[in-house]
């Protein structure tokens, strides 16, 4: 059994929203649930599109997936949305460059299922504090990765919006797979980069510590996100295990 609640708002700066959200608690093909966050880029409203087309994709291939198991069926399901958009993009010059990232987990009792293209996230909240399970496809990931800068300068370095992987970005995509064991007291947060662009990962752990509950937690995750800015569209998804 889980409790989820899921929320999506425009921010304060953009005219209009390119994030999607998806979640299921009733099963999906042969996964038990399924949530996806998506973050849309390209001009007009080809960003928007390109997230929500992703997002139905996914959906769709996971319905008729004759697999079992989650990271091959996730795998599957990006692989179908890369092509899609692909395809898209090709037929019309209004689509053309459009893309998005993506992330989706599916829970099996304390097990978790996660992919991921691109800076969306996924983190564990907890007892052990705060854990960010996916690691973001973004140029200056990589450069922390290699030592080239630190945490907190990239934190604000000007780059940190370049993303190296994306839905649709190229003929071919390579999500990464996380499996995770859940621990009671667990909280699952997904969300796109308008959250964590505008709150530290301790603000984000602390507002989520002193809510009442789940809905409390997201709703003041994006009026926080809103306060300190609300430069992009703000996405969350919570998936709370119960016991």
């Amino acid at each position: 059994m889980l409790k989820t609640f899921s929320v999506t708002n425009i921010g304060r700066k953009r005219k209009m929203n390119q994030d999607y959200v998806y979640s299921s608690e009733q099963p999906i093909g042969r996964l038990p649930n399924l949530f996806l966050v998506a973050d849309g880029m390209g001009g007009h409203n080809a960003g928007e599109y390109a997230s929500k087309v992703t997002v139905e994709t996914i959906v769709e291939y996971i319905a008729d997936s004759p697999e079992t198991d989650a990271a091959r069926i996730f795998d599957g399901a990006i692989h179908s949305a890369n092509a899609r958009i692909r395809r898209l993009a090709a037929a019309s010059s209004l689509l053309a460059g459009m893309g998005t990232t993506v992330v989706a987990a599916t829970c099996e009792g304390d097990r978790l299922s996660v992919a991921n293209v691109g800076d969306s996230r996924l983190y564990i909240v907890g007892r052990r504090g705060i854990r960010q399970i996916t690691r973001d496809h973004s140029w200056v990931e990589e450069m922390v990765q290699r030592g080239g800068i630190g945490r907190e300068e990239a934190r604000n370095h000007p780059d940190k919006n370049i993303i190296t992987r994306a839905v649709g970005a190229e003929d071919t995509v390579k999500a990464d797979f996380f499996s995770v064991r859940l621990e009671e007291g667990d909280t699952v947060l997904m969300c796109t980069d308008g959250l964590t662009n505008m709150l530290e990962d301790e603000e984000i752990r602390m507002i989520m510590n002193g809510a009442r509950d789940i809905v409390e937690r997201a709703q003041e995750l994006v009026e926080a996100a809103n306060d300190n800015g609300g430069k992009d569209n703000i996405s969350v998804i919570l998936i709370e295990p119960l016991a």
